[in-house]
């Protein structure tokens, strides 16, 4: 046994304590009873003892281990068959073990650790400060006032600009009444639990903070209008540019879900092949991409 710098070398040969008979061990037999037991006998028996083990140290190998690796080699029995224990802290690359009193290594990789699994959660509702508001006019002529703030995304929802053309919409933007309000909550929720794979209902214009007049648009005044964009076949949170992209059957559950909530109106493009009770569901132009969705003013 001897050492190198930050190792510790171990003969892996094992031998037995002193009360073990040598010759039987070092595989001579043991002399008869009643044979030959002077000095010559057992001196020979000796002088071969000792020649075979000096070849098994010759044939020996060695085991590097580092200091910081633990090996207690214990529990050695001699009734035909050894036993020996290995105890390792901080295992190596390499584990040992013993096999019909044989030191052996086994090459073992590191166990991986297991993943853990992510869980997505959905964004918690936003806090929305209610207000009682008062649809003035109509939708094409009209005001708001105290409405209420549709935040600008929420567990089913997002919000889209149609003037910057990006997500979220700006905020004083998204002003209706708290009754308009209410029922896109209602809705997206509703058609979220029944499809709960479909991407977020892409929310867009509803009114100004205040109402009347709002860039392009011939409506949106009193907070009773809301502009729905119709889900995308490749689930992109925006607003389609191609009929083709359209999931026509996810829209038209969202179009039917709108109506049930109770829309007095709803417009829609003609090359979309939506459709509904006349008078209620309308092609219009400049609605190939979006349906704009009407409630009537509360009581």
């Amino acid at each position: 046994m001897g050492w190198r710098l930050g190792e510790l070398w171990l003969d892996t040969e094992l031998w037995p304590n002193e009360a073990v008979p040598v010759p039987a061990f070092a595989g001579f037999p043991a002399p008869p009873s009643g044979g030959d037991g002077g000095l010559a006998a057992s001196r020979r028996r000796r002088e071969a003892w000792k020649w075979d083990r000096r070849a098994r140290k010759s044939r020996a190998s060695a085991i590097a281990i580092s200091p910081a690796v633990l090996l207690a080699l214990a529990a050695i029995q001699t009734s035909g068959r050894q036993r020996v224990s290995l105890a390792i802290e901080d295992p190596p690359s390499l584990t040992f073990r013993f096999d019909e009193g044989l030191l052996k290594a086994v090459e073992q990789s590191p166990p991986k650790p297991k993943p853990i699994p992510v869980r997505h959660r959905a964004p918690a509702m936003p806090k929305i400060a209610w207000h009682h508001a008062t649809s003035v006019g109509l939708p094409y002529a009209g005001s708001l006032l105290h409405g209420t703030q549709l935040p600008l995304r929420g567990p089913d929802w997002v919000t889209w600009d149609p003037i910057t053309d990006s997500s979220p919409n700006r905020p004083w933007r998204l002003y209706g009444n708290e009754h308009t309000i209410r029922k896109i909550l209602s809705v997206t929720h509703a058609y979220r639990a029944k499809h709960p794979h479909a991407p977020l209902v892409v929310i867009g214009d509803i009114s100004r903070k205040g109402g009347g007049p709002l860039d392009d648009h011939a409506s949106h005044q009193n907070g009773l209008d809301v502009d729905v964009y119709y889900p995308r076949v490749d689930r992109t949170l925006r607003a389609a540019t191609a009929q083709s992209q359209i999931n026509h059957p996810l829209a038209q559950d969202l179009l039917d879900r709108f109506l049930a909530a109770g829309a007095q109106v709803i417009f829609v493009g003609y090359s979309t092949g939506l459709h509904g009770p006349d008078g209620r569901v309308v092609p219009w132009p400049n609605h190939d991409y979006h349906m704009h969705v009407r409630f009537p003013p509360p009581g």
